[in-house]
């Protein structure tokens, strides 16, 4: 930007032992662009490596978590072979850095968690929705594979028929059905997510580091091998249901909506 301040797209706000990453795109409902993408992928390394930090709340601006990718970011990985290339490659990069974490994360989920939106927050430890929030993959129904998360996450989290029947239709999934299946620990009034999640991220960082550190990386173990072997295959299945024509003319009338 000429002669302008960089914005943000990703914030992380001190609160002491707890660091709040907020994905900041508050005018797209934090949709997630190229690069947004790439400092979720890369701030989960310098976390680790800050010995002031404890635990880790993810949340979006606004009032919304995340409505999934950028209009005009789906659009260069339908049309840009490198950009597709990049973009996948760095989707299995994300979910290792998330599993392999150390520390403890919360998501605080705030309206729509759809798409990338969905898998970040099933990549974290702990979380709490709002009353009106709502999960959704509609990746099957766009015509794409399903394969930067949920698909690897979800059957461990929920009965895997459940998991297909929500990943092969795209269905939106309520605060109170997420916390019965397991995608959430509890729904809370909406103005009163970021309260109980950064009341939780803080009863967590208050606990025995050591013995919490090893008690996740026990619990991830199995969740990181699986979900690594599902996204080398499920990545390279999407990339190739980018190049479709007709995919790529669904991205591109998306992408015509988003920009009148």
């Amino acid at each position: 930007m000429s002669g302008a301040q960089r914005v943000a797209v990703l914030e992380v706000l001190d609160e002491g032992a707890v660091k709040i990453v907020r994905m900041s795109r508050p005018q797209a409902r934090n949709a997630v662009n190229t690069e947004l993408h790439t400092e979720l992928t890369e701030v989960w390394g310098r976390l680790a490596a800050d010995s002031a930090t404890r635990a880790v709340l993810l949340c979006g601006a606004g009032g919304v978590f995340s409505a999934g990718g950028d209009a005009e970011w789906l659009h260069r990985v339908a049309t840009d072979q490198v950009e597709r290339a990049r973009s996948l490659d760095e989707a299995r990069r994300l979910a290792g850095e998330m599993l392999r974490f150390p520390l403890p994360v919360v998501a605080a989920v705030q309206g729509p968690a759809v798409g990338l939106g969905a898998s970040l927050a099933s990549l974290c430890d702990l979380v709490i929705m709002g009353e009106s929030a709502f999960f959704a993959d509609p990746h099957v129904a766009l015509g794409v594979v399903a394969g930067d998360g949920a698909v690897a996450t979800w059957p461990f989290l929920m009965s895997m028929m459940r998991a297909k029947e929500f990943i092969y239709t795209g269905a939106r999934i309520d605060a109170a059905t997420a916390v019965s299946l397991g995608l959430a620990c509890r729904a809370v009034p909406d103005d009163q997510v970021m309260a109980e999640a950064t009341a939780l991220a803080h009863r967590l960082a208050e606990l025995p580091a050591t013995a919490l550190r090893a008690t996740k990386r026990a619990l991830n173990i199995r969740l990181e091998r699986a979900a690594i072997g599902v996204l080398d295959y499920a990545c390279a299945a999407e990339a190739e249901t980018f190049t479709l024509p007709e995919i790529q003319a669904k991205v591109a009338a998306i992408r015509a909506r988003s920009v009148g």
